[in-house]
């Protein structure tokens, strides 16, 4: 259950049994009941293909926090992110190929979501776009951009917003200033701020994946509401192989067919019932009902990149340093 597990620090338990192979999965921080469900559904396919058993640990934290554990000697072997961002980095320190997102299908992203709202019952507030959430008086929930996956797609969202609908940078530079004048508090990670605002009861509206509102509203039933805004921002999870890691254990084909089997129709049904949006186009026709349509767009779209977004905007001295330093 979700809130069985928001104070976690770190990944699922496993059982202590003998296995063949052991692989490590760090991840990002509300991706936790996705891997509970995939991977020992990996593990069952894998001896039943290889006869030998497998065993898949995990870590989750927030996304960039994560990236940099790895940089820093957490032997993972495989990383399942939330932007592109991290894997890049992890490819800039040699750990990761270089051309990581061509070795699997869709830019290596099995699945994607959006930034939506949730909002307390009623949605007592009237919060219906990007906007509302820089009105005075207004408590927003998100997690620290520089930490967070989560709360960089949260900020290019709103940012977003405003050159969609035909706005400046300054405009857009203005709402974003006025959206985290209004957060109370900066939690590391997305499930940290999910705990935030449900359980801590702070904050009007968390901002935050589709697939973690999706989960709060199924395990809280009738105390929240989900808003969708006007538009969001594509938010891919992208997955890649650590090569340092796998070639020095040896492990390279396991993992490789691990990251595979998140693009299996087994795999991308039990990602649909996460509440990420499936690349499976037969999986999304089966759960359209659950996945409203929204006009996305994209970081490459509007921003030029990933690289380009966060050295203008998340590296040290940047605009959300300017932005947040300077309240």
């Amino acid at each position: 259950m979700l809130a069985s597990t928001f104070a976690a620090a770190v990944g699922l338990p496993v059982a202590a049994s003998a296995a063949d192979v052991t692989l490590l999965n760090v991840s990002y921080d509300v991706a936790r009941e996705l891997y509970q469900d995939i991977n020992p559904a990996f593990e069952a396919q894998f001896k039943r293909t290889t006869g030998k058993t497998i065993q898949i640990k995990q870590s989750h934290g927030g996304s960039s926090k994560q990236a940099r554990s790895v940089a820093d000697g957490l032997e993972a072997s495989v990383v399942t992110m939330n932007q592109a961002n991290d894997i890049d980095m992890l490819a800039d320190r040699g750990l990761v190929a270089k051309d990581w997102a061509r070795k699997f299908p869709n830019n290596a992203a099995p699945a994607y979501s959006t930034m939506v709202y949730l909002v307390r019952k009623g949605n007592p507030k009237g919060i219906k776009d990007w906007t509302d959430l820089a009105k005075p008086g207004t408590k927003v929930v998100i997690p620290n951009p520089k930490t967070a996956g989560n709360g960089r797609y949260t900020y290019l969202a709103a940012w977003g917003s405003v050159l969609q609908n035909g706005g400046t940078d300054a405009q857009a530079r203005e709402l974003v200033t006025k959206i985290f004048r209004n957060v109370p508090i900066l939690d590391t990670g997305g499930r940290a701020a999910t705990t935030t605002f449900t359980q801590r009861q702070i904050g009007d509206v968390l901002v935050t994946f589709e697939n973690e509102v999706q989960l709060v509203r199924k395990e809280f039933g009738d105390n929240f509401d989900i808003v969708y805004p006007a538009s969001s921002i594509l938010a891919e999870s992208p997955v890649a192989v650590v090569d340092k890691v796998v070639d020095k254990r040896g492990v390279r084909n396991e993992a490789t067919a691990y990251l595979n089997f998140l693009y299996s129709e087994q795999g991308q049904e039990i990602i649909a019932k996460h509440y990420l949006r499936p690349r499976s186009a037969a999986v999304a026709k089966k759960y359209a009902a659950t996945f409203r349509p929204i006009k996305l767009f994209t970081v490459d779209e509007v921003f030029g990149g990933w690289r380009a977004a966060q050295k203008r905007h998340f590296d040290d001295g940047g605009e959300f340093d300017k932005i947040y330093g300077g309240q």
